[in-house]
Parts: structure tokens; sequence; C-alpha cells
């Protein structure tokens, strides 16, 4: 399996991620190609050279254009995109990443994807960017990306809408979900094209993962930080389809004078504060007492969290806590469309066969209340809808 590793130590842009790709070994000019077929209405151009960032090297991108004053709506770049001789897979990626960002400017400013104005991000260079980032990515062909915890650097900064808290608004959305890193740096670390680019591509974050490394591309962003080398990493490397591992923690109580009310409070609420699983095993315990063992797997950072609501909930005296070492098949997110809607699902892969899909229950059950049908037949049709050849693509 091919695998794409992207090291977000010092955050990531558009442009950094464009200039990475172009230096692990894509070709600028058929990325130039691609944002010629777009139609511009200034001259765009994609100049790329070396240069050093705290003693180490990288390449930098600018976007030349002559300079415009238009603010573009979704729907006016996505007729770009499909108007232009970007091949299907690359628009498809290229209208992803812009639908991310659109959601997420129609959520921070509490309007509709379709009025959301594009402004930063609307310019000549972010949707070279993007769209360049859309080839490159394709270009790449990788099976699967992965991420680091990403840093978004901190302190304040200045946008069309005034002053505003790095991560700013649309960044902060579009990295719901995706796990930070702490910064000491005084600045805009991620952008909103740089966390839409990540939330649409990467399959998974986490430490790199074993590979026979190919090579690395060094993407260079424009500031030269004090704290380190603003760089963003790109491994390219082969996998030996070994299963992914990790490492987390076992929680464990007795229980044998809590009602069956508040043990399902309790393992609620553990599952809504960041556990990985919840369960309960009927024990027998002193003197021939019926009891309930709660299991809690969790990573490291949860443990003294999840402990507190074990002993507030119940009325255990003590918890067990161990690591434990997983093996775990690589997953990302899919959709099918069914006759019942669309449905959520899971993808899973093991090197050398081809994905499978797991339907997500609670999808399921929203589409069997609102079309009134039984369950398993949502379930069956989710089955029926799902395509691997096009799962191995990576669209939905």
């Amino acid at each position: 399996m091919r695998i794409a590793y992207l090291d977000c130590l010092s955050g990531i842009s558009g442009d950094m991620t464009l200039a990475a790709l172009v230096d692990a070994g894509v070709g600028l000019s058929a990325i130039q190609s691609g944002i010629d077929s777009l139609g511009l209405p200034l001259a765009c151009r994609l100049a790329a050279g070396e240069v050093k960032r705290k003693g180490f090297r990288g390449t930098h991108i600018t976007v030349e254009h002559e300079p415009e004053h238009a603010h573009r709506h979704l729907h006016h770049i996505v007729e770009m995109i499909e108007r232009s001789r970007l091949t299907p897979r690359q628009q498809d990626i290229a209208k992803r990443i812009f639908t991310r960002l659109g959601e997420a400017e129609a959520k921070v400013h509490g309007t509709t994807i379709r009025k959301v104005h594009f402004h930063e991000v609307g310019a000549v260079d972010s949707i070279a960017d993007i769209v360049g980032a859309a080839v490159g990515w394709d270009l790449l062909a990788v099976d699967r990306i992965v991420a680091s915890p990403v840093a978004t650097g901190r302190g304040v900064i200045t946008i069309e809408h005034g002053r505003v808290s790095v991560p700013a608004p649309a960044t902060a959305e579009l990295l719901t979900g995706v796990p930070l890193q702490e910064s000491p740096v005084e600045a805009e670390l991620t952008t909103p094209t740089g966390a839409a680019i990540l939330a649409t591509m990467v399959d998974s974050f986490g430490p790199l993962p074993g590979m026979r490394i190919e090579r690395i591309g060094y993407g260079a962003g424009t500031k030269e930080l004090a704290e380190q080398a603003n760089l963003l990493r790109l491994f390219v490397g082969e996998s030996d389809g070994a299963v992914a591992s990790d490492q987390a923690w076992v929680l464990e109580t007795n229980l044998d004078d809590v009602s069956g009310e508040l043990i399902g409070h309790c393992t609620a609420k553990l599952m809504e504060s960041g556990a990985l699983d919840v369960y309960t095993t009927a024990i027998g315990m002193k003197k021939n007492r019926p009891g309930v063992m709660i299991s809690v797997l969790c990573f490291a950072p949860a443990i003294p969290k999840l402990e507190k609501i074990i002993f507030q909930e119940t009325t255990t005296l003590g918890v067990r806590r161990w690591p434990v070492s997983r093996h775990k098949l690589d997953r990302r997110p899919h959709t099918v469309q069914t006759p019942w809607g669309p449905i959520e699902g899971k993808l899973a892969f093991i090197a050398g066969s081809p994905p499978s899909f797991s339907p997500e229950y609670e999808s399921c059950r929203k589409a069997a209340e609102a079309q009134a049908v039984p369950l398993k037949e949502v379930y069956e049709a989710a089955q029926k809808a799902f395509d691997p050849a096009q799962a191995a693509m990576g669209t939905t």
C-alpha cells in the first residue's frame, strides 16, 4: 500500500501543501496545466523556488497574478472547475475541498452555503492552491493519507471581519474532530485553506506509520519563524501491509450496589467524554452478590476525566487501570446512496484485499424511521449500494 504522511509541526496552508507535493516529485507543469484550464480572468502562474527556513531547505510556491477584487460564491467556483480540463477525480477532490470550506464559512457566519462569500479563499491565489493541491494529490497516487496532530499556532490575527484569535473561526470549524498539538508560535500556522485540504484528504491522524520511505517533500511557508523551521514535511512510501497498532488504556471497576439506571447514565457520560469504548459485564461478587463490571477503553490523556466520571456517577471506591496495545485495520468514513437516502458508514482496509463497508447503525436507524421501512432493509440496501472500486478511488 502506498502511503503519504503529513508532518504538521508548523501547521499547514494551501501553498505549503502545494509546495510539498511538488518537492515530493509531482510535476509543476502538470499542476500549472490544470490551473490554466480553469479560465481564471487574470493570468495566473505558479512560481517555485528553493528557500531556507531555519537552515533547512524547502520549496516555496507563490501564485503570480494581477490584482483583483472579486468575491466569489461556491457555485461560481464549482462551475469554473466543471468547465475545466481537470480529470473527474481531480474535479471531485477540488469540489469537495471547496464544499468543506463553504460549509465551515456558512456555519460561522450564520448563513447558507449558497449565500456565503468566499473572501480570502475565493481569490485567485487560493483557488490555484486548492485546485493545484487536488491535481497534486491525484498525481501522487497514494492509497492512504495520514497526518500528525496539527499545530494551529496562537495569538491574534486580523482578517476581513476584524481581529480574531488563532485558530480563526472557519479554521477551527474545519478542524473539528482533528487532533491538535500545542504550539508556542505566536502566529497563524494553519489557514482555512490548509485545514480544508487536511479535513478532506486525510484518512487518519497519528504518528508516522510503518512504511519504507521513498521520498520526502518539504513545503515552505512564507513566514520565517523564530522558534522552528516553517516547513510542512510530506513523507511518501510503501507500507508492508502490517496491521496498524497503537496503545490505549483500560479502566475497570466492579459494582454491586448501583441500579441499572445509574450504570446506563454513567456509560453514556463516559462515551460523551472521550472514551473509545464502554461496556459492561455481569459478574459474581463477594457474598454471592450479582454485580456489574464497567470497562472503559481510552487514550492516556482522557484517563483523569473518565475516572472522575466513574467516581462521581457510581459508588465505587477504586478504579483499576492498565495499558493495552491495539491492532486495528485502517478505516475511513464513507457514504453510499440508497433508495432511502444517503447512508454513512466506515471502510476497512486489509492489504491485498478490496475495502469492506460497514453501515453506521444511527444513519440506518434515522433513514428507516424517516421512510417508515424496516431497519434490516436499509442495512441491506446500504450493503448493496457499496461499490469497492469507487471506494478505492476515494469517492463517496
